[in-house]
């Protein structure tokens, strides 16, 4: 049977209105929450864009202080923290390219400030106001990399009201979380805000190499944020955000993969039975070289400044940042080198990054019936990498293989502009365009050492240089309509792409940092460079509030063309081992969302969400031999359910709320292109528990929380080499709130 959208809105509208002149009470209604996911304050359920909102409530109720929780909550969405950062996973697109030279599929913000490394994007949320998460191409207002979405995460600004509050939480894996905010208005013109948050638990890995050293998935997170809102006159602000934050901790958190499957060897992955606790035991001994303690040191610091000035038919906002962090790491890798054989390496890693955007835009006022807003974007990133690999020699490497590598520079400019006319007081047309232009550039060199300095008598280096210019326009054409007093259905068309870029190695004839590139170990530029990822897109949906705005419903369903899909993994060019990015021929994603929530009294209010999903490759030979035409994508179930309830009920003196959320995942997969494998997880249930308790009238309450009551695990990744990320193990823990 086809799908009209269109019909089927105005069905479902029709049905609203009858519930609603049937129902007369007003309360229990569900609150409306202004998101600003067109650069304007919009109310959720009036902004046509495929989206979810998590505000700081409902974060504090499951649990989630970083973005690889959120995962668990929204449709289609999979956000992993990988070892080398966060891992986004929208309607099947993602990325698995962390390095300086890779670009997201999704673009993560912190207060609509783009942040280019995944390692910096797990840092612990701190004093949220709200996360809003949009699903599918981005590239009018939001720009490049972000085909997949965005991830904005939006930050309490200074207030007009003195207010303050503190929390303190333990729980199982010594975990312990103590958070502080206070906000103090200290004249009519001048707010200030400060917030601090120390996040810690012990690993939840289990060392069984006989060591006693510790492992990963560990947590020691300091972070503090320090904010100033100032009147200028009476038609301008300027909103000034320092932030500092440390993350400590180990970066072994890798299992090897045959601790799910077995089979590897033969190319043929196959999950078996296992408890938790096998799962979570790295029991991986090498033969070739001597375990380490590892360890992983990060610092952030950024400055981001916004300024809205009003200057009566417009209005002019400014949104710039500056971001500088710093990584140090030491690995325990688990190498798989050939299907039978595992060794072990060690990564000495210290790098350095620092970026800085400004965006300009000027965007109408009035009640007039078109909406314009238009604006210049400029974005750089430099960062600067030293990786050292060491006790390769039984694979007859040298005993180090050493990545000097810097400066990277990527650099981005852009105009784009946005029209919503209103051809009706019901009906609404919008059309927009981005121009990008995109320049990136890498020097350093391939290493073979015999010891950790090197020494041009018995050492020699390949050059890794590369630049590359390109420019992209994107646009989008929607229409929306309202339905019903509370009902609006829309529909677009979009395009949306990730910028190009190159792998390891060198031209013939180029030279660099004094190293020349001679024909026998040139990369040709078909393998050096690949091209942009780039996508249109299909959508329509409806937002709708029904039975007196005490129930809602949002609906989606989209197509998605995709061409040049980027896939990276360990291959073997020019004789040395190299990470590759490669472009993967033609994807076809198609679905369907739909989420909502219900209040049946005072008492009771559910939440549910179901999402349909056909993402596969139309055309892609991994090896230039074997077809994947048919395979799905990584991270795409065909179907995911999410249920939701929460009941309140009254004690003397105080009100209890009881909370439980499930998730049901139908089987997906992680693939391994560069080895032609194909990792099957199964299907899995997931469900969550919250109890709170709240004195009448008290300024502090009471929560304990249980996540992953099943105590089941899963790979969230798995690499070139058969090292795994598991997902965390069952965990829980009881908060104290107190607030003034």
């Amino acid at each position: 049977m086809h799908l009209h959208p269109r019909l089927l809105a105005a069905a479902i509208a029709s049905t609203f209105c009858a519930h609603a002149v049937a129902q007369n009470q007003t309360e229990n209604q569900l609150p409306e929450v202004l998101v600003t996911a067109q650069r304007i304050a919009t109310p959720e359920s009036q902004t046509p864009v495929a989206m979810s909102v998590l505000t700081a409530t409902q974060l504090d109720k499951l649990g989630i202080d970083n973005a690889a929780g959120l995962g668990k909550r929204l449709p289609n969405v999979h956000l992993d923290g990988a070892a080398d950062g966060l891992r986004i996973t929208i309607r099947g697109v993602s990325n698995s390219d962390a390095t300086e030279k890779g670009d997201p599929s999704a673009a993560f913000m912190l207060d609509g400030i783009y942040i280019a490394r995944p390692q910096a994007q797990t840092l612990s949320f701190l004093d949220v106001d709200r996360i809003e998460v949009l699903r599918g191409p981005q590239g009018t207002l939001y720009g490049r990399n972000t085909t997949a979405g965005v991830v904005n995460v939006i930050s309490n600004a200074p207030g007009p009201r003195l207010e303050g509050g503190a929390s303190l939480a333990l729980g199982n894996y010594a975990s312990r979380v103590a958070t502080g905010m206070l906000n103090v208005p200290v004249n009519d013109w001048l707010a200030l805000r400060a917030a601090v948050a120390v996040n810690r638990h012990d690993s939840y890995l289990r060392n069984g190499q006989g060591t006693g050293f510790t492992l990963g998935q560990d947590r020691d997170d300091r972070s503090a944020r320090l904010s100033a809102r100032a009147a200028l006159g009476a038609s301008a602000s300027l909103l000034l955000r320092y932030q500092h934050s440390r993350m400590d901790g180990n970066i072994d958190n890798i299992v090897p993969d045959t601790n799910f499957f077995q089979g590897v060897a033969t190319g043929k992955p196959v999950w078996f039975d296992a408890s938790t606790a096998q799962r979570l035991t790295n029991s991986f001994k090498p033969f070739n070289t001597r375990l380490e303690q590892g360890y992983s040191r990060k610092e952030v610091d950024s400055f981001g400044a916004e300024l809205a000035w009003n200057l009566g038919p417009a209005t002019l906002n400014y949104l710039g940042s500056h971001r500088k962090s710093e990584h140090n790491f030491l690995a325990n890798f688990y190498y798989r080198a050939i299907p039978t054989l595992a060794i072990g390496v060690h990564e000495d890693f210290a790098g350095d990054q620092r970026q800085g955007s400004h965006e300009l835009r000027l965007s109408s006022n009035g009640a007039g019936p078109l909406k314009a807003q238009g604006g210049l974007y400029y974005f750089r990133e430099e960062s600067h990498q030293l990786y050292i690999f060491r006790d390769l020699q039984v694979l007859k490497q040298p005993p180090y293989y050493v990545f000097p590598h810097g400066p990277t520079i990527a650099r981005s400019k852009a105009a784009f502009g946005q029209l919503t006319y209103s051809v009706t007081p019901a009906l609404r047309a919008t059309a927009g365009v981005r121009y990008t232009d995109d320049a990136k550039s890498r020097v350093g060199s391939t290493n073979f050492q015999q010891a950790p300095v090197f020494n041009p008598a018995t050492d020699f280096k390949l050059l890794n240089n590369a630049a590359l210019d390109g420019h992209k326009t994107t646009w989008k054409l929607g229409a929306e309509v309202d339905i019903a007093p509370a009902a609006m259905a829309y529909a677009s068309i979009a395009t949306g792409y990730k910028s190009g870029g190159f792998n390891d190695g060198c031209l013939a004839g180029s030279s660099a940092l004094g190293i020349p590139c001679p024909a026998a170990v040139a990369v040709p530029a078909g393998t050096l460079f690949y091209q942009p990822e780039t996508l249109k897109s299909w959508e329509a949906g409806l937002k709708a509030r029904f039975w007196n705005r005490r129930a809602s419903m949002n609906l989606a369903v989209f197509n998605y063309d995709y061409t040049n899909l980027q896939l990276s993994g360990v291959a073997i060019v020019a004789g040395a081992p190299r990470f590759v990015t490669q472009n993967a021929g033609v994807a076809s994603v198609k679905g369907l969302e739909l989420d909502g929530q219900l209040r049946a009294g005072a008492s009771d209010s559910f939440t549910y969400g179901l999402t349909l999903l056909d993402a596969h490759y139309v055309s892609y030979k991994p090896n230039g031999v074997t077809s994947w035409a048919g395979e799905p994508l990584d991270r795409a179930p065909r179907s995911v359910l999410n249920l939701g309830w929460e009941h309140s009920f009254r004690l003397q003196g105080a009100a209890v709320l009881a909370g439980i959320n499930a998730r049901r995942s139908a089987a997906y997969n992680i693939s391994v292109s560069s080895q032609l494998l194909q990792y099957r997880i199964p299907a899995r249930t997931t469900s969550d528990f919250t109890l709170a308790y709240r004195p009448d009238g008290a300024h502090w309450s009471l929560m304990a929380r249980v996540k992953n009551l099943e105590n089941k695990v899963q790979p969230i990744t798995i690499d070139s080499f058969g090292m795994s990320v598991p997902s965390e193990p069952r965990t829980f823990d009881i908060r104290l709130d107190y607030r003034f």
